[in-house]
Order: C-alpha cells, then sequence, then structure tokens
C-alpha cells in the first residue's frame, strides 16, 4: 500500500510524504493529475463558484453540498495545469467533512503543506485557485 507502512505492532499506518521518496510521491501527484478525486459534476450543490486564473488561463468550478455547516459532498471541474488540479483533488478530498468555519479558515499554508512539493511563485495562485473557489462559495 503506498503512502502506509507497518507499525510495531503490525498495523498498517500512513505515513506521511516526507517520507515517501520523491520520485514516488511525483509520480502520485502525476496520477492525480491524470485521475483527479472528485472531479466532476455534483448534482446537488447548494453552494459553487468558479476561479479563473488569467495569468495562465486556468479555471476551476467548485460545488460543494452543506448541510448543517458540514461539507458532506464536494466536486470540482474545470481545466488548469498540473498544480491547479492536483490542488483541486487533495484539497476536496481534505475538506469532506469539515465545518464551513474550518474551511472558510484554510490558508496558503495549508495549501502548501497538504501538495507536499515545491511550488515556485509563479504557480501559487495556480496551488490557491481551487482554495478560492471553495472559500467563495461558502461565503
Amino acid at each position: 500500500m503506498r503512502g502506509a507502512k507497518r507499525s510495531a505492532n503490525n498495523k498498517m499506518t500512513k505515513t506521511n510524504h516526507t517520507e515517501i521518496p520523491d520520485d514516488m510521491y511525483r509520480e502520485h501527484i502525476l496520477e492525480l493529475y491524470k485521475s483527479p478525486s472528485n472531479f466532476g459534476t455534483l448534482e446537488k450543490a447548494n453552494h459553487k463558484a468558479t476561479e479563473h486564473n488569467a495569468i495562465c488561463g486556468d479555471e476551476i468550478t467548485v460545488q460543494l453540498f452543506v448541510k448543517n455547516e458540514i461539507v458532506k459532498d464536494v466536486k470540482f471541474s474545470g481545466s488548469g495545469c498540473v498544480i491547479s488540479m492536483v490542488a483541486s483533488s487533495l484539497l476536496t478530498d481534505k475538506i469532506k467533512g469539515m465545518k464551513i468555519s474550518e474551511v472558510l479558515s484554510l490558508n496558503k499554508e495549508d495549501i502548501l503543506k497538504l501538495m507536499g512539493i515545491k511550488v515556485t511563485p509563479a504557480r501559487i495562485k495556480c496551488a490557491l485557485l481551487p482554495l478560492e473557489a471553495a472559500q467563495k462559495a461558502l461565503k
């Protein structure tokens, strides 16, 4: 199982990406780009927003289904570079089950940590695009 290891008591435990060799983590990032989690349309969405990066042309729409202040489901659609698509996939996985207030408190550092790869200053906007869309949708 990628991203897991056996603990002393022989149970499988998740590892953080820093324990995964860089080449394997890059492969994981490319797989997320090719087959992102939560990509598509959410029919029962009750919150939606689109953000566009005019510099590179990336466009991400985030749709959320929120009930009792909790994100019950989320999907994203659009097109973009590897960074924006992977960030969208990782972010949508992360915010499922979170309170609206928790999603609204996420910031640049949270996204960069979630990405687990070095994002150059020129690509920060790409990485933050899905967060901006999700937060806009929830405000």
